[in-house]
């Protein structure tokens, strides 16, 4: 499978997730994403720190994130996740060994639903070595 096939049959095909993409796991390449769903290096450069971020309140957690321009609460922050919501939409980023992916899912889907489907991507990913 691609890793265009990844973002468009394993996260935006599912209904769960309505945009996506997967970067190398330093946020520095993208390897796939939806059409039109462009995230700025530097967003991605916050994200990778919210990764390295050791403190017990964590800066992503106080100031939230940036993701395709709009601005996220964080609702979970840790070394291998970090999701965010604005009004009902959110995002998920789940980051394995070498990638780390990145998640949009619409008012309409349920936080859980969106972040079962990308964790249950990344547990897969992980097991494939990546």
């Amino acid at each position: 499978m691609t890793w265009q096939e990844y973002v468009d049959t394993s996260l935006v095909a599912t209904g769960n997730i309505d945009k996506a993409a997967i970067f190398n796991s330093e946020g520095t390449s993208v390897w796939a994403s939806s059409p039109g769903f462009t995230v700025a290096p530097a967003e991605m450069k916050a994200v990778v720190a919210s990764f390295a971020d050791k403190a017990d309140v964590k800066k992503v957690q106080g100031e939230g994130f940036r993701i395709a321009t709009e601005k996220f609460v964080t609702l979970k922050s840790d070394e291998r996740s970090l999701y965010g919501k604005k009004g009902k939409e959110g995002i998920v980023v789940v980051k394995t060994q070498q990638a780390i992916l990145v998640a949009h899912y619409p008012e309409t889907v349920q936080p859980g639903s969106a972040a079962t489907t990308v964790e249950q991507l990344g547990d897969y990913m992980i097991r494939l070595g990546y």
